[in-house]
């Protein structure tokens, strides 16, 4: 009898787990791997004066990282590991540990009008803002129309919305360094990704990405594999 039920037991919990969504599994695989030591151990390394430091939480980078349940799930435990550390690289190189939200000393309202699809509003400035400082009207444009946001009226609202801010990194992240990742290039084309202007001549702010990178990996249990520089 104890063996039938436990049996029983099994198949209602199989046809449970059966039932979860793709997102709540993806939300609980990453969540697992960023624990409140991690995200604390980055945050808390920026001045109690940043702004970010109120705004940017863990629980704001779950909320988001829910609505992409291909981020930090995609391939072998190694390559989720390894692509979850390289997003916190970029961030973490271009937050300040989560200090910043928005973009220091702009040197333009990052408008191109050659993206005639995503027509600049005069009263905006698209400079960057949010985890992976989005910047330009020709992603705050389709990121806030994917998002669900007015990216190109209210770019703003990636400096005063903790959960679409992180979004706006998720967005960047999946449609140009997600698959960079999950084909083995290595960490060194995810620069060129994000910043192509730091890649080459040992540029002191790819090899700053690359450190963070590797203590990342290190800290959840991963080689960092190999082409690190760009």
């Amino acid at each position: 009898m104890a063996t039938l039920a436990l049996h029983s037991l099994a198949i209602v919990l199989v046809a449970v787990i059966s039932t979860l969504s793709p997102l709540v599994l993806a939300q609980n695989t990453v969540a697992s791997l960023i624990t409140d030591s991690f995200f604390n151990g980055i945050i808390n390394q920026a001045a109690a004066s940043c702004a970010g430091k109120s705004f940017y939480t863990r629980q704001a980078f779950l909320s988001a990282a829910g609505s992409y349940p291909q981020f930090g799930t995609t391939g072998s435990a190694d390559d989720q590991k390894r692509e979850i550390a390289a997003y916190f690289a970029h961030v973490t190189h271009e937050t300040g540990y989560f200090c910043y939200i928005s973009e220091t000393n702009p040197q333009s309202n990052y408008c191109d009008p050659t993206k005639t699809q995503w027509p600049c509003n005069p009263n905006q400035a698209y400079y960057g803002r949010g985890p992976i400082q989005i910047s330009w009207n020709y992603n705050y444009g389709p990121a806030g129309q994917s998002i669900g946001f007015d990216g190109l009226n209210s770019p703003n609202t990636v400096a005063t919305d903790p959960v679409i801010s992180f979004k706006t990194s998720f967005w960047f992240w999946m449609n140009n360094v997600h698959s960079i990742i999950t084909s083995g290039q290595g960490f060194g084309a995810t620069i060129r990704a994000v910043n192509s202007i730091e890649c080459g001549g040992g540029n002191a702010a790819a090899q700053a990405r690359i450190q963070l990178y590797t203590q990342y990996c290190q800290q959840l249990g991963v080689s960092p594999g190999g082409n690190l520089n760009c």
